[in-house]
């Protein structure tokens, strides 16, 4: 069997669009929205990547993201402390989506606008986040402008 080659993802740029927010008529998934455009393309595409709330649940446990952060936080005043840790949990939905997206591009994306469901790439992703946890920790401390 042979097997797809792989695509190179940064014939890709990625601009944050917005999200996370709910998904309609699923209230356990949240989606954010990126623009994606390859460099062959003409114009960009719109994609909306979902992820279930178990399913980050599950990833923040494993990756001990609480404990991890708490411990940033806890040299900061309280008032200031409140807003980075509001913060922080967006940041997070939209670090999850993000290596979920990169692994789609990884194989290969259309030009058409698209969602990705909650249901798909969940083993991949695990797969991803287990094997470079603090890449999603240094994600959300660069967009908190909080990374060393």
């Amino acid at each position: 069997m042979m097997t797809a080659p792989a695509h190179d993802i940064a014939a890709y740029r990625v601009s944050f669009f917005f999200g996370p927010e709910p998904v309609e008529g699923k209230p356990d998934v949240l989606a954010c929205l990126f623009n994606v455009k390859k460099r062959s393309w003409k114009a960009g595409v719109q994609v909306a990547v979902e992820v279930n709330s178990s399913h980050l649940s599950a990833i923040e446990r494993r990756i001990q993201l609480t404990d991890r952060l708490a411990k940033i936080f806890a040299t900061m005043e309280t008032q200031e402390r409140a807003g980075y840790q509001e913060r922080s949990g967006e940041i997070f939905v939209q670090a999850v989506c993000r290596r979920k997206l990169d692994l789609q591009l990884a194989s290969g994306l259309a030009q058409n606008n698209q969602r990705i469901p909650a249901e798909g790439l969940t083993v991949e992703l695990d797969q991803a986040i287990s094997e470079h946890p603090e890449h999603l920790i240094s994600y959300i401390l660069d967009e908190l402008g909080l990374a060393p």
